[in-house]
């Protein structure tokens, strides 16, 4: 039996399967829900684990995906962190990059490092681009700065040295001295978290990853404590942001990787979710109670970038993190938006959120700002006897209040500024879709939408139609699907190495023997955490770009045994062209990153299909209500028990669609059905 728990900005979601490991043919299927404690993220898993009874004895597999690392970040609720650098590199953090995050927005505004200058400190040291020692470690220093540091608090110590990516020497030296004479210390070294170059970006993700390792570790103790006192006896596994799982061990050694934990497996669910129906090119669209994320799949395969950036806007540079991520937008848009105006008098929604507590003013909680929620309450597209899954009644005369000062300032009624706040939230999630698709050369029309979380099935079939798409997918459990996204995920762990060299077929022994050296170190890493060699599967990626440029395009490799110059040459110019509109077919290719993906494939279940329980549409019905559906008129709607729904079904709009996690929304004009895996599938009725 699996487990899955997902922490989000709002709520905790639990997923349980009970299935046969020789057929993984799902038996039960159960999900839990609660609030999300900030703080103390694990009493919130605890929680769903209550609400439904669970006996850990009986479960052999958790995963588990977290925010506690983005959320330290971005609240600035990490520990005080030091650095050690080479001697000259003290101000690498403060200097960054010399460019602005929009050309012609002179408000941009630097931001403050993590790690201020008078912790920053230098030791004499220096390798060359080529990996040799030009000036040995000198360690007399290093003592006083330790000093200064326990004086100062520190909890953290980050170690990055000049080209230690390319040979790594003196950082392992150096944190061997710290680690046995001040072990009370966390210390991370650059290597350990990437051999990719680039030294800013190098520095910032080291000094990341040690800001939040002492919370890290301590939360991922607490929870391993909590899960085994309530009798799991295996191990716990973590999302990472690559949309793998690894041990805890491997995250709390470099946290840096759990950037955007819950995020990624929501992402990895809809690939298997598309490769069960036959979509695999796939829009997703995960909307949370904070936020909304999104990413394109193309052929049954995620994007992953090696550079991701957290806190960039066009008034704001942001902090470049070097970790594999899936390549995904996120926006502070989810259902508990809060609706404001700026200075001009236009309505605005989001990033601000009134997250659990106190939440949208509808749940009563004290909450006193209008939100997305809220809208939705008041167009009735959330029924009000199954307002969070029917646990709560909302609390109109606490969302009138909420609604007031916006209509005033606005001159409008409360329906009409729900309308609004649905429109503009509409507008936003629009904006973040073309930003994985149109601005990356990719059509929306020749993709599926699939639509997750809490409020994603609310919204879904709007933004489908602004983009032309021809369907919306929402999964069955769609509100809680990042957590049945872990329990589909493999161990995955990324490794990567600069090297820049050119590339012809004279290279090829150097290409096939630097890739041969990572895959010793990920055998050698994976045999240390008890799983067997033959087990591990690899994949191999070159980051490849035209001789003078600066940044490169990723290209898989499928076999490095029969490898053709020709043929890399070809799909590296067409993947260009795909990217940036141009290729450059007679300038010379680069090499500049080598990636090796190495995979542990785990028993898992599959979505198998759902046998129809020989229902009518009268059996589903629950009732029908009028529902504002904003341009498309006010009209009388039915509302269905999904539960009750059997596949075959098809049913024309308008309708809403209930259950514990989600309500769908089906506009007028629109119709939906029931596919055989117990999918909703909504598409536009096209006019004769």
């Amino acid at each position: 039996m699996r487990v899955a728990t997902d922490i989000g900005g709002t709520f905790t979601d639990l997923v349980f399967f009970d299935y046969d490991r020789k057929t993984k043919e799902v038996k039960k299927v159960e999900v839990s829900k609660s609030s999300t404690t900030p703080g103390e993220f694990e009493k919130g898993i605890l929680n769903t684990i209550k609400k439904i009874d669970l006996d850990l004895n009986t479960i052999d597999f958790f995963a588990h995906g977290t925010t506690v690392v983005i959320n330290a970040i971005t609240e600035r609720k990490g520990s005080k962190t030091a650095l050690i650098t080479t001697e000259g590199f003290r101000d690498v953090l403060e200097i960054a990059r010399g460019t602005r995050p929009d050309l012609y927005n002179f408000n941009f505004k630097k931001e403050d490092p993590f790690v201020e200058r008078y912790l920053r400190q230098e030791v004499k040291e220096r390798i060359n681009y080529l990996g040799e020692i030009i000036i040995p470690l000198n360690e007399t220093s290093v003592d006083s700065h330790i000093a200064e540091f326990i004086k100062e608090g520190v909890e953290a110590i980050a170690i990055c040295f000049l080209h230690g990516y390319k040979n790594p020497i003196h950082e392992k030296k150096l944190a061997s001295y710290i680690r046995s004479k001040y072990p009370q210390f966390e210390v991370i070294t650059s290597h350990e978290v990437t051999r990719e170059w680039r030294e800013y970006e190098r520095t910032s993700t080291t000094v990341l990853s040690a800001y939040v390792k002492p919370i890290a570790t301590k939360y991922l103790n607490n929870l391993t404590h909590h899960l085994k006192k309530l009798g799991y006896k295996n191990n716990l596994y973590i999302m990472q942001s690559n949309g793998g799982i690894t041990t805890v061990e491997d995250v709390k050694a470099n946290p840096i990787t759990l950037i955007e934990s819950g995020p990624a497996s929501g992402m990895l669910g809809a690939v298997v979710l598309g490769k069960t129906i036959g979509k695999e090119n796939l829009l997703v669209l995960d909307i949370g109670g904070t936020t909304a994320k999104c990413s394109l799949i193309e052929n049954g395969i995620p994007k992953i970038v090696t550079t991701y950036n957290i806190e960039k806007t066009k008034t704001q540079s942001g902090f470049p993190i070097l970790t594999p991520v899936i390549d995904i937008v996120e926006i502070g848009n989810g259902g508990g938006s809060i609706a404001w105006l700026d200075d001009g008098g236009k309505m605005r929604v989001g990033p601000k959120s009134a997250a659990a507590n106190p939440g949208p003013s509808s749940y009563g909680k004290g909450g006193m700002n209008f939100t997305t929620t809220d809208a939705n309450v008041v167009c009735n597209r959330i029924h009000k006897d199954y307002f969070l899954g029917g646990e709560l009644k909302p609390d109109f005369n606490s969302l009138q209040k909420a609604a007031k000062p916006l209509c005033e300032e606005l001159n409008m009624t409360m329906e009409e500024v729900a309308r609004g706040v649905i429109r503009v939230a509409n507008s936003n999630m629009v904006n973040a879709l073309k930003s994985v698709s149109v601005n990356k050369g990719y059509d929306p029309r020749d993709f599926s939408l699939v639509v997750i979380g809490g409020g994603g099935p609310m919204h879904g079939a709007y933004l489908a139609e602004e983009l032309q798409m021809p369907e919306v997918i929402i999964p069955l459990n769609a509100g809680v699907f990042s957590a049945f996204g872990m329990l589909m995920s493999d161990l995955r762990r990324d490794y990567i190495r600069t090297d820049v060299m050119d590339l012809n077929e004279e290279k090829f022994s150097t290409l096939k023997s630097v890739f041969q050296e990572m895959k010793n170190e990920a055998t050698k890493a994976y045999v240390r955490d008890d799983y067997q060699k033959e087990d591990i599967k690899f994949e191999y990626y070159l980051d490849l770009r035209y001789n003078g440029q600066e940044h490169s395009v990723k290209l898989g490799v499928p076999n490095l045994d029969n490898l053709k110059m020709d043929e890399i040459e070809n799909n590296f110019n067409q993947l260009h062209k795909k990217r940036y509109a141009f290729s450059l077919t007679d300038t010379k290719i680069e090499i500049v990153n080598y990636h090796l993906v190495a995979e542990v494939i785990v028993n898992k279940p599959v979505i198998g299909k759902v046998e129809a329980k020989c229902n009518t549409i009268k059996d589903a019905l629950i009732a029908s209500e009028k529902v504002d559906f904003d341009e498309s008129g006010t009209h009388e709607s039915q509302f269905f028990d999904r539960d009750e729904l059997d596949p075959g079904m098809t049913i024309q709009g308008p309708a809403i669609i209930v259950e514990q996690s989600t309500s769908t929304v089906v506009p007028p004009k629109h119709q939906f059905r029931i596919d055989e895996y117990a999918n909703i599938i909504i598409s536009k009725i096209q006019s004769l």
